[in-house]
């Protein structure tokens, strides 16, 4: 197994702190010469030397305690903030409904289908985008498939949906003028457990709002299948690896 090359990380590290020290040290100046105060004013309310001082301002309070450092931010009434940046091998904060996304784009590579991710459904508003929009050319059909790690407020989802099927009906017949378009949608859930809770306290609702079988959406998402006529409702693992019928018997 490869050293960690630890010369490389004493040497960065020592650079970092240099630069650091420099700006907050030229930060506490500026504040200090902002109220008026000497280097022994401002040491006197942070309960330090007038010495102590003098080396911050310098760049050189590397060897201060960072309670000291705290004593210094109250002084000036102000906040000290001390964190790590955000870690580059951290999870997107939207790492579960891309997982959805990430699968229905591949599968309908698969399939042979033509595939945006967040086509603006409004060109003159980027904001309004759907999920994932899928193009098969032999049947002239524009899918919509909107992709819920977490669903919240579902009358609102549910009208959201209806727009944004309207939108692309409309768009769908400048992609193919001298074609009869179709346009079909189904909402893809990650099947966590409170999205199986609430689907299951909501029957009725859910039922009602997609008609379509889930079977056959599932069928239709995974290969290259006509979709049924009417929106379904699909569940999606929760690591994003295959998808499976809401509704056993539809």
């Amino acid at each position: 197994m490869t050293r960690p090359r630890v010369s490389h990380v004493f040497a960065e590290a020592a650079r970092r702190e240099r630069a650091l020290l420099a700006e907050l040290g030229a930060d506490v100046r500026g504040s200090r010469v902002r109220r008026h105060w000497t280097q022994r004013q401002l040491a006197s309310r942070a309960g330090m030397s007038q010495s102590g001082v003098s080396e911050i301002e310098r760049g050189l309070g590397g060897p201060l305690s960072l309670a000291t450092w705290e004593r210094l931010a109250v002084a000036l009434d102000r906040q000290l903030s001390v964190r790590f940046s955000r870690d580059p091998h951290d999870e997107p904060v939207d790492a579960g409904h891309l997982l959805v996304q990430e699968l229905i784009l591949r599968l309908a590579r698969n399939a042979g289908r033509g595939r945006s991710f967040e086509l603006p459904t409004r060109p003159g508003d980027p904001a309004l985008s759907a999920d994932v929009c899928l193009r098969d050319e032999r049947r002239a059909m524009l899918v919509l498939v909107e992709c819920w790690n977490t669903i919240t407020d579902i009358g609102a989802s549910a009208r959201s949906f209806d727009r944004k099927l309207a939108d692309i009906r409309s768009a769908s017949v400048a992609v193919w003028p001298e074609r009869d378009p179709q346009v079909r949608g189904c909402w893809v859930v990650r099947a966590t457990r409170r999205n199986r809770t609430l689907v299951g306290r909501y029957p009725e609702v859910f039922a009602t709002r997609f008609p379509g079988s889930s079977r056959g959406w599932t069928r239709a998402l995974a290969a290259d299948e006509a979709p049924p006529r009417d929106p379904g409702l699909v569940w999606c693992d929760v690591p994003g690896t295959r998808l499976y019928a809401w509704r056993a018997r539809a």
